[in-house]
């Protein structure tokens, strides 16, 4: 019996296929990541609407400029629309024109961040401290005093005036 031949083609055709799962499965939580709040997939569906559901916990995007949290002008704190944690102050959001709501600076010890893959690019993906819900990206283009851009869905926030 003579042992099974493995071409530079299938190798490479195996390598690569690998890698496309790889990138584009969800990033799994590390053993470090544990959030004070947790529940199943099931009992977020009873508390979050099907939208939020979609961008709190599968990541999803919301179309750009849908949210009224764009236009959104009091002060006031914005908070995670799964568990409430004050995330981001009113102070600290500003006009980006990418259509999404943007802040220079979170909340101290309101936010986690983790390298998102899923895209042909790495960015740094943006998440509450308490529940893991998924917020948006940060960006290194923003305005003083830090230069970053907290690039959220609206549908991930909660307004809450002062």
């Amino acid at each position: 019996m003579t042992a099974p031949v493995c071409s530079r083609r299938l190798f490479l055709g195996t390598s690569a296929a690998a890698a496309a799962v790889a990138m584009f499965r969800p990033p799994s939580l590390s053993a470090a990541e544990r959030f004070e709040i947790t529940k199943s997939p099931q009992e977020w569906r009873r508390t979050l609407s099907p939208q939020r559901y979609a961008v709190l916990r599968e990541e999803d995007t919301e179309r750009p400029y849908s949210s009224p949290l764009n236009r959104e002008k009091r002060r006031g704190t914005y908070v995670c629309g799964g568990c409430a944690l004050p995330l981001f102050s009113s102070a600290a959001k500003f006009e980006s024109g990418t259509g999404w709501p943007s802040f220079y600076a979170p909340l101290r010890n309101a936010v986690g961040t983790r390298i998102d893959g899923k895209l042909f690019f790495k960015r740094v993906e943006v998440h509450c401290r308490r529940c893991g819900g998924h917020l948006g990206h940060v960006f290194d283009d923003g305005p003083k005093p830090t230069g970053k851009r907290y690039c959220l869905n609206g549908l991930a926030l909660a307004f809450r005036p002062a």
